[in-house]
């Protein structure tokens, strides 16, 4: 019992070298979220027009462009699940530094594109199959992050460590908007719609390379290693998808009821409030922007505060005040941005983004705490990633439909009420994993494996007598 509550061996790691490993971790993510926002804005604001001209209205071209980006949300699950299957047998490390390469090249080659005018329906099908691959690379980068971080944290803190990865997020879309703001602030809207949004995707490939070197200098986490050797010592050892499904269903579908709420109420705050802001109160691009900036900055400070608290009270109460609050927002974050005003609209998007810290801090450590190390990789990019088809990648199309259809942004709060009703009851039948060792998920898995092969044992020689 004692062993239990203390940090094993093979898990202890200089706070130096943690810190580096979750720089390592944040670099890479930074780097992808950056990309997969500056698409999100770039839907919102400029795609609608270039690619889909012909559409009617400006509303119209707008949910166009949101159902390309919907496609790298779609990608998303197949990313995960080849990634995370070759995470578990090869290692974190190594598909990391893939997914960065892939997400880097598909977003500069985003910045390259002809518009409709001038390449016709190649156009936005170019634009589909870069969004696909993105989308693909993105599916494998989460996983693989907050498990570097999360086996190589103590158990007494992994819910802070862990959650940094998750501050990377608030970092690379605080960047992305700030390369917008920048570049909408100085040039002219016919200038910016024409080439300038082009820039931004190019400065990827600066950054890809700086992510990419850091993750060169760091190495997975010994319990992984450990893990790792048993299934090289005895190949009938299970990993992947379909081992997470036949030892693990429940904690599939319940990191998958954790994520319904968290993705549909970030993406309601941070993509389609641009859509909101724009075309309802009638809010100028770079003023816009400059509100995101701050409330990104804003929910970066508070995530590990959060990651903090979940270490201290429990990953239970702190996801359900998230779930919980979060049913709120749509009720009166809509009602504070039609007042127009810059500080009002600016409470309201920062309110969300507290309230979406509460749910998505903890995410890493309860995931990684759900699933033994042999697939865990699998496990936590199934759960994670599959929710996103249904609910980021709708959320957006959804909310916009509403409001089109019923020129007014209150059927919005009962979707995004529902939304959190299901992941206050996932989160009902969650387990406290609270200061969980990651050597005794791996040792109960062992033991299970040990019994129903026992089982099967007993069954077999039955059947021959």
């Amino acid at each position: 019992m004692l062993m239990s509550m203390q940090t094993p061996p093979q898990q202890s790691v200089k706070q130096s070298g943690l810190k580096k490993v979750v720089a390592a971790s944040m670099a890479g993510t930074v780097v992808e979220w950056y990309e997969f926002f500056l698409y999100a804005t770039a839907a919102s604001l400029v795609f609608g027009k270039m690619f889909f001209p012909n559409a009617g209205s400006d509303l119209d071209g707008v949910m166009a462009a949101f159902l390309t980006y919907t496609v790298g949300f779609v990608a998303r699950p197949l990313g995960g699940i080849v990634f995370g299957h070759f995470g578990d047998k090869f290692g974190r490390k190594k598909l990391l530094q893939l997914s960065i390469i892939l997400v880097g090249a598909s977003t500069f080659l985003m910045g390259c594109l002809p518009g409709f005018a001038q390449a016709g329906y190649w156009a936005p099908g170019m634009l589909v199959g870069l969004r696909f691959i993105q989308g693909f690379a993105v599916g494998g980068e989460w996983g693989g992050a907050v498990l570097l971080v999360a086996e190589h944290s103590p158990n007494k803190s992994r819910g802070f460590w862990s959650s940094w990865p998750q501050s990377a997020v608030p970092m690379g879309n605080l960047l992305a908007t700030g390369v917008l703001l920048f570049l909408s602030s100085t040039l002219s809207e016919q200038a910016f719609l024409g080439w300038g949004w082009r820039i931004g995707f190019w400065l990827s490939a600066v950054i890809v390379v700086v992510g990419y070197y850091i993750r060169t200098k760091v190495s997975d986490a010994p319990i992984f290693l450990k893990a790792h050797e048993e299934i090289q010592a005895n190949p009938k050892a299970g990993y992947g998808v379909a081992e997470v499904f036949r030892r693990y269903p429940r904690g599939v579908f319940t990191a998958m009821g954790l994520r319904f709420a968290e993705n549909i109420l970030y993406y309601l705050v941070v993509t389609f409030s641009i859509t909101y802001l724009k075309f309802i109160v009638y809010a100028d691009t770079a003023r816009i922007l400059l509100l995101l900036l701050v409330a990104h900055a804003i929910h970066f400070c508070v995530v590990s505060l959060v990651g903090k608290l979940s270490d201290a009270i429990g990953r239970k109460p702190t996801y359900m005040a998230g779930a919980v609050t979060g049913a709120t927002w749509g009720f009166f974050g809509f009602p504070m941005m039609d007042t127009g005003n810059d500080l009002v609209i600016l409470v309201s998007v920062t309110i969300g983004l507290l309230f979406h810290a509460l749910m998505y801090a903890g995410q890493p450590s309860i995931m990684a705490e759900m699933f033994p190390t042999r697939m865990r990789y699998s496990g936590v990019s199934l759960g994670y990633q599959v929710t996103s088809i249904v609910a980021g990648s709708m959320a957006p199309i959804i909310a916009t439909a509403l409001l089109e259809h019923y020129k007014s942004s209150v059927p919005v709060a009962p979707y995004l009420m529902a939304a959190c009703i299901v992941t206050a009851v996932a989160v009902l039948c969650l387990k406290e994993t609270k200061g969980i060792s990651l050597q005794d998920v791996d040792d109960a898995d062992a033991a299970g494996t040990l019994a129903m092969n026992g089982i099967a044992s007993v069954q077999s020689e039955s059947k021959v007598g």
